[in-house]
């Protein structure tokens, strides 16, 4: 069995490798403080095709699928999380909800800017009180006349306070539960829509994430994204492959912090020879790279599928559960081998630590991934 990457894949790898280790890993410890990633370098990632990762090259995307888009995403999760999320919630959330569930008219008018980077984009589901419990939803969508009104509060929001355009979930139907939720294309300068500050989180913190508020909010009947109260069924095709890219991030910041661990320890001096020769510290990097390999292993499974056109939730909720927990346990033995010059941030693995746990929170909790895998067992049985 052949578990290369096709020589097309494995020069985009080395490509994704290059500009990560030349452009984002000397400026990544800047962004985390500064909470900001310049918009400059997202050009620069528009410019390899980074940005319109899903997007076929008829709207100007790569057309690339999800073993692509994880080997890019662990490549650039490898010196910073924050960037790899930016990336996430621009291809794998919003441009996904378009290829998913939007009108030709509304690909043609919206993909091409999104492929480009002239704008990004940002997917809005979660709430203050509506997290994983989507049917617990509150913002609501009234129909008047050839308009939707949209009033409510979206938190969480990965990339909105640069995004030029979201896709919203709201409920059109409020005795429909999950069955009663639709989408709406709403772009930045619709009036009544408005972004709170940037939260001021742990980790992924160059990466922006913000309130959005909808303060009746007009939208186009034509903006409808997807058919009336469609949204959940298309909501959790867009999470599935989000939890790709997330199993992926996840590999890539464990992969960092091995890399880093494993150079600090050959030179790192203690009792007279570099600790990297205590059998102990070897047993701490042995886990790390046997769990890390498994991980690419579960997570490029699931992309496989998807690019096959197979179910993949159940195997995409693997990867991104034992992946996303695998790089805290593998960010977290990194600091241990690096004493306590891994407790500052004078070394990148702190960070890694730091955005790693986001990956089993976002797109679905570990929680949410076990019910998932347990689900599966069950109707099978």
């Amino acid at each position: 069995m052949d578990y290369d990457l096709p020589e097309d894949l494995v020069a985009l790898k080395n490509m994704a490798a290059k500009f990560a280790a030349e452009e984002i890993a000397p400026n990544a410890r800047d962004w985390d403080r500064e909470a900001n990633i310049p918009r400059e370098v997202v050009a620069k990632l528009a410019e390899l095709g980074f940005i319109g990762i899903f997007i076929s090259e008829k709207y100007g995307g790569a057309g690339l699928g999800d073993l692509g888009a994880a080997v890019i995403m662990e490549e650039i999760a490898r010196h910073c999380g924050g960037t790899a999320l930016m990336l996430d919630a621009h291809n794998a959330l919003c441009c996904a909800h378009f290829l998913i569930a939007a009108n030709k008219e509304q690909k043609a008018k919206y993909l091409p800017k999104l492929a480009s980077g002239e704008w990004l984009g940002a997917w809005a589901l979660s709430e203050p009180g509506c997290g994983s419990d989507v049917a617990a939803m509150t913002c609501a969508a009234v129909q008047d006349g050839d308009t939707w009104v949209l009033n409510g509060t979206k938190q969480w929001i990965t990339n909105g306070h640069y995004a030029r355009v979201f896709v919203i979930m709201a409920k059109t139907t409020p005795e429909g539960g999950p069955k009663g939720i639709s989408a709406f294309i709403v772009e930045r300068d619709t009036p009544g829509l408005s972004t709170g500050p940037k939260e001021d989180k742990m980790g992924m913190r160059a990466s922006d994430t913000v309130e959005v508020r909808l303060e009746d909010v007009r939208v186009p009947k034509e903006d409808l994204c997807g058919e009336l109260n469609h949204a959940f069924v298309d909501a959790m095709k867009v999470l599935d492959r989000g939890r790709i890219t997330i199993a992926a991030m996840s590999v890539g910041l464990a992969r960092g912090a091995l890399e880093e661990a494993v150079a600090y320890a050959k030179q790192r001096v203690a009792f007279g020879k570099p600790i990297f020769e205590q059998q102990s510290i070897q047993f701490m990097l042995a886990d790390m790279a046997m769990e890390i390999d498994a991980g690419r292993l579960l997570a490029q499974k699931a992309a496989l599928l998807a690019d096959a056109g197979e179910p993949f939730t159940y195997e995409a909720s693997i990867a991104k559960v034992f992946c996303s927990e695998m790089a805290t346990r593998a960010c977290l033995n990194a600091i241990q081998i690096h004493g306590g010059n891994g407790y500052t941030k004078e070394v990148p693995v702190e960070r890694y630590m730091r955005d790693a746990k986001l990956c089993e929170i976002g797109e679905g909790s570990s929680q949410i991934q076990r019910i998932i895998i347990a689900r599966h067992h069950l109707e099978d049985r």
